[in-house]
């Protein structure tokens, strides 16, 4: 009989976590299903470095208050604990430097900067994206994306006293939109 080998834990299976599938019925998607492969808030890519969570932001103030109100069921119940969110109606006043710092949504359809996976855009994708979904192709156009917003930071630095909250307001603003926390630049 041959001897019994002890194990070693480098060559122990490892337990996968059990892939957990989404189902989102809302307003702007239908029986659209994907699937977390990846731990919430972990395992991103090495050049996606965002500031802020997507709880963080939604506390902050974005989007006029009128961007996740019908995405709740999606989303654990604490990302909204504390979300400045509108019932009636884009109201800018929510967001966290008071004015409107968004394009239509007609375009960034135009621009054809909207995926039909995530027909919200890029929140709705950093949102998906931070619970575990990974789509490798569109993950890495909005991470490109991002990255892009980074020429603003460089001009708040370039015109802004550091911290000054009334300097370049919608660009500040803009910068909380795509995870950036502007309140330090």
């Amino acid at each position: 009989m041959p001897a019994k080998r002890k194990r070693s834990l480098k060559n122990k299976p490892s337990r996968s976590r059990k892939a957990k599938i989404v189902a989102v019925n809302d307003k702007m998607q239908r029986r659209y299903r994907y699937t977390l492969v990846a731990p919430v808030g972990r395992n991103f890519d090495p050049e996606f470095r965002p500031d802020l969570t997507p709880p963080q932001m939604l506390a902050l103030g974005v989007f006029c208050g009128k961007y996740m109100n019908d995405t709740r069921r999606e989303f654990p119940t604490r990302w909204f604990a504390r979300a400045k969110l509108s019932v009636l109606g884009r109201d800018c006043s929510l967001n966290y430097f008071g004015v409107d710092a968004s394009q239509p949504l007609s375009v960034w359809r135009n621009n054809g900067w909207i995926h039909p996976d995530d027909p919200r855009g890029w929140f709705q994708w950093y949102c998906r994206y931070y619970m575990g979904r990974r789509v490798p192709e569109e993950d890495r156009r909005q991470i490109k994306r991002w990255k892009a917003i980074r020429r603003h930071v460089a001009q708040l630095r370039r015109h802004c006293e550091p911290g000054d909250p009334h300097c370049r307001p919608q660009q500040r603003q803009a910068l909380l939109h795509w995870a950036y926390d502007s309140r330090k630049i």
